[in-house]
């Protein structure tokens, strides 16, 4: 086992049992406090360690104080994965109840941890590429079927490939952003001819983030090993969907105009290293995939996934559903390889989105489109309305724990809030 892994780590953090931010987990992620620039930290407990400090106060080795400065992570992923892990156990080592050489120095103390309820947290990476998956059979097959009821659910290439299409970097935004109800072309079934206006089916899809942490080289493919060190962590993401405009456009090429308006980031990225002890297997491949994809051991994570809704000025919201980031058909390793093997060069800051993650019962779905299967069965939420589709002031969240030991490794919560669409007729 990884040292900073072993579940009886104990930090000199005051760290509430069950919080998402034991010392086992330090997850990255970037803050401003105080109006002041943006700087990358880690959380631990009910605070922020701002990570530059410990650089300039000589903490870090010999890792450049100047990269923690930048307001975004890319220049300290670029470093590598030998000094992610160096960095991460330099960090663990300093917050040990045992080590007293951050704790009994006041002053730096006081510079470098930040309490969390104080700060603005910001999209941790610049995203240089985003591209989305569509990985999860479950997830695959309802769509399959409420969209193409009288062919097969699942395409004859499934099977065989992860596939996935490229999104909008420019429109990944960080949690609590709001999201603006796209306008776009619809067409409703016996209608001649398409409209336009705004979505009346907007959804969301809960999904991992998988953040890309080595520059490849155009034309040179990796293998399945290059391709899980080359992954620096994982955030939670949900790619917003507007059905409607979906169901209209995304015969032959997919989906563009229906995904392109948001994509939301948890502003915490879950390092690989923190997850090792949560790795599973995913669902059994069958048929059994080309050579380059073939897995010899467990590439899947064993992460609960939560999807809760409030409505416009409800007291609570109401959980609508819960899956696991180890229904995922395609793991996130598999579905890098695939997108470097024809050759394309995938860059420090890239974001490839694991797809809808829907497991096997009607609980486990990660869309309203299941939830309800596309309206024809509302929910209920807790103050008595329902939702066949997201409305207008309504605010949703998801978030993710993995769990075991007596640790919890969580990824905090990534949310939005629902505002009208703008006022154009065209």
């Amino acid at each position: 086992m990884n040292p900073t892994n072993d579940p009886a780590l104990v930090s000199w953090v005051e760290t509430a049992q069950g919080s998402d931010f034991p010392i086992q987990n330090l997850p990255w992620g970037v803050f401003s406090f105080n109006d002041g620039p943006a700087r990358v930290g880690v959380a631990i407990g009910d605070r922020v360690v701002d990570v530059g400090v410990l650089a300039e106060a000589g903490l870090l080795g010999d890792v450049p104080a100047d990269v923690f400065a930048t307001g975004v992570l890319n220049d300290f992923v670029r470093l590598g994965p030998a000094v992610w892990s160096r960095t991460r156990a330099r960090l663990s080592e300093l917050l040990r109840a045992d080590v007293g050489r951050l704790r009994d120095d006041a002053a730096l103390r006081a510079r470098a941890l930040v309490p969390l309820a104080d700060v603005r947290l910001h999209l941790p990476i610049r995203v240089e590429g985003y591209t989305d998956f569509y990985s999860s059979r479950e997830h695959a097959t309802n769509v399959g079927r409420m969209f193409r009821p009288d062919a097969p659910a699942l395409l004859p290439n499934w099977l065989h490939l992860p596939v996935g299409y490229n999104g909008r970097a420019s429109t990944v935004v960080v949690s609590g952003t709001p999201i603006r109800r796209p306008l776009g072309q619809t067409k409703a079934p016996g209608e001649a001819a398409p409209s336009f206006g705004p979505c009346r089916r907007l959804d969301l899809e809960l999904e991992m983030a998988t953040i890309v942490g080595v520059d490849t080289e155009m034309g040179r493919p990796l293998t399945l090993e290059e391709a899980e060190r080359g992954i620096f962590g994982y955030a939670l993401l949900n790619d917003w969907s507007a059905r409607d405009i979906q169901q209209w456009e995304y015969v032959p090429l997919g989906p563009f105009q229906a995904k392109v308006f948001a994509t939301s980031m948890g502003p915490w990225i879950v390092t690989a290293e923190a997850l090792e002890p949560f790795r599973v297997e995913g669902p059994k491949q069958d048929p059994e995939p080309l050579p380059y994809l073939r897995q010899s051991k467990p590439m899947n994570y064993d992460v609960e996934l939560e999807i809760a809704i409030a409505g416009p000025g409800a007291r609570e919201e109401t959980v609508v559903g819960r899956s696991n980031f180890a229904h995922l058909y395609w793991s996130s390793a598999q579905q890098l390889v695939h997108h470097a093997i024809g050759g394309c060069a995938m860059k420090v800051g890239d974001i490839l989105g694991s797809g809808t993650i829907s497991g096997p019962s009607e609980g486990s779905f990660g869309s309203l489109l299941e939830l309800t299967w596309n309206g024809q069965r509302p929910l209920r939420l807790a103050d008595g309305a329902t939702r066949g589709f997201l409305e207008d002031g309504d605010r949703l969240t998801i978030s993710g724990r993995a769990r075991r030991d007596g640790v919890t490794i969580g990824f905090g919560a990534c949310s939005g809030v629902i505002l009208p669409a703008p006022d154009f007729r065209g």
